[in-house]
């Protein structure tokens, strides 16, 4: 009995704890909230929504474009680790594939801290609008006032701290089709366990739940 419960821990964890998404393979995006937090102007990061009905926690890079509540398109998704270890790995995102975006030739770097950053979000929810603005301005440099509360230190952490990420926990949701830098919908940045990670998690939950049978059995025998 108890392994029984055990496995269907294990199933109900793999399902609950949402896949990245493959690269090159499009899913179908809805926009379906915010948290509230805004600056009088702009709601700031995080949103939510889902992708391929699945939901996602959405974090916006990209001041240069809209998004608004109920809104559908459909996105290529971008694992940042896979991108940084493949030539133009970068092809299908807005900053790192149009030629004219300011961050292009330094995309790697830039979604780099842009990922650290959103790790920032769930510890400072005091502060979530200099986080935003550091977000915004890390592809769009000069987009939003950086003396703006603590946005100079965010940039600045952001910056010294980037390459302690794991780049594979994150993906890049940006709409398909030719890609241009205004006149789209936004794009954001999704954190995302790595299929092996969830791999070895189901393995550990199953060795468990194995070992604790084998243990009730010698116990009752």
């Amino acid at each position: 009995m108890r392994f029984v419960r055990l496995l269907a821990f294990a199933v109900a964890a793999v399902v609950l704890v949402p896949f990245a998404h493959a690269d090159g393979s499009p899913v179908n995006m809805v926009f379906t909230d915010v948290n509230g937090a805004n600056d009088g102007v702009y709601y700031v990061s995080p949103y939510t929504g889902t992708a391929n009905g699945q939901a996602v926690v959405l974090f916006c890079d990209d001041i240069k474009n809209e998004v608004y509540i109920g809104e559908k398109w459909t996105a290529n998704v971008t694992n940042l680790g896979t991108a940084l270890s493949t030539t133009n790995g970068f092809a299908n995102t807005r900053y790192g594939g149009v030629s004219g975006s300011p961050v292009f030739s330094t995309a790697a770097v830039a979604y780099q801290e842009a990922a650290w950053l959103t790790m920032q979000f769930a510890s400072h929810p005091s502060d979530l609008v200099s986080l935003q603005y550091a977000l915004w301005d890390i592809m769009n440099p000069g987009s939003e006032p950086t003396g703006y509360g603590n946005v100079s230190y965010w940039l600045g952490q952001a910056a010294g701290n980037y390459s302690g990420i794991n780049a594979g926990d994150f993906s890049i949701y940006t709409n398909t089709g030719t890609l241009c830098l205004t006149g789209q919908v936004q794009e954001f940045i999704v954190r995302t366990p790595e299929p092996g990670s969830l791999a070895l998690l189901l393995c550990g939950i199953l060795a468990l739940a194995a070992f604790t049978s084998a243990r009730s059995r010698r116990v009752t025998a």
